[in-house]
């Protein structure tokens, strides 16, 4: 597999392949998962599942080369995608290849002579993302909302306006418009952005922001970025139930 990227001479360049990687990887397991799901066949050869620096995805067989140039993904993906339940097989998946970009961006730092300070440096970048674990199980997301209902319990009375303005609230999701500024909400206004930063985008991964439109899962109450399972702010208009490409494919039929 093509190394991709270098030379690498600080660890900003090396946290820009992770996350093209990262990101590649996420789609994969959440809005590509039909097609990742498909490709994954048991009755294949051993299949690993590769991240890009171009922020997209390939399952293919591992490197001929002995050793690889890169470390090697988990090995065998496929053969357990039958055994397990759907949800649990992608979470293992997820794991796995967490591992795998920590391996490769650290293998990166010891091939181009980061220092220790680079090293801690690229760990901290990498340490304030979620991993793709949290991001495909939700894990982030329901540590997000049981932080925001503790807050909301504090200010019983203006909860219900916040809820219907915020997408860090499962009532939010109604609304399948982005969040809107409360201009008399004060001080409370500012607890609620804190705990709304802490929202991610079940697709990419990426932070909640203002300016960008959002829709909630009515299935799964995950937060996505419209961009990222396609959807715009007109369409949205018109959509009594959104269901997120997860929770679509969920129930389909197995051969």
């Amino acid at each position: 597999m093509d190394a991709g990227g270098g030379p690498f001479r600080t660890a900003e360049d090396v946290f820009r392949d992770f996350r093209g990687r990262r990101a590649g990887m996420i789609k994969a397991l959440t809005t590509d998962v039909e097609k990742f799901y498909q490709q994954c066949d048991p009755e294949k050869e051993n299949l690993c599942l590769y991240g890009l620096p171009t922020e997209t995805w390939e399952v293919t067989l591992p490197a001929e080369e002995v050793p690889p140039e890169l470390p090697e993904p988990a090995l065998g993906i496929n053969f357990a995608r039958d055994g397990m339940e759907e949800k649990d097989w992608l979470a293992l998946v997820a794991v796995h290849s967490d591992a795998w970009l920590l391996s490769v961006a650290f293998y990166f730092g010891a091939r181009f002579g980061f220092d220790k300070e680079s090293r801690r440096r690229l760990f901290n970048m990498i340490n304030n993302l979620p991993t793709i674990y949290e991001v495909v199980t939700g894990t982030t997301t329901k540590q997000s909302k049981e932080k925001t209902s503790n807050s909301n319990s504090k200010n019983k009375s203006n909860s219900k306006t916040v809820q219907q303005s915020r997408p860090a609230e499962p009532q939010a999701k109604v609304s399948k418009m982005p969040p809107k500024e409360d201009e008399d909400s004060g001080a409370e206004d500012e607890e609620d952005e804190e705990d709304h930063e802490n929202t991610l985008c079940g697709a990419c991964g990426d932070n909640y922001a203002n300016d960008e439109f959002w829709i909630c899962c009515d299935v799964c109450e995950k937060w996505f970025h419209g961009k990222c399972v396609k959807i715009t702010p007109a369409r949205a208009e018109h959509i009594k139930q959104y269901k997120c490409p997860s929770c679509s494919t969920s129930k389909r039929a197995r051969v």
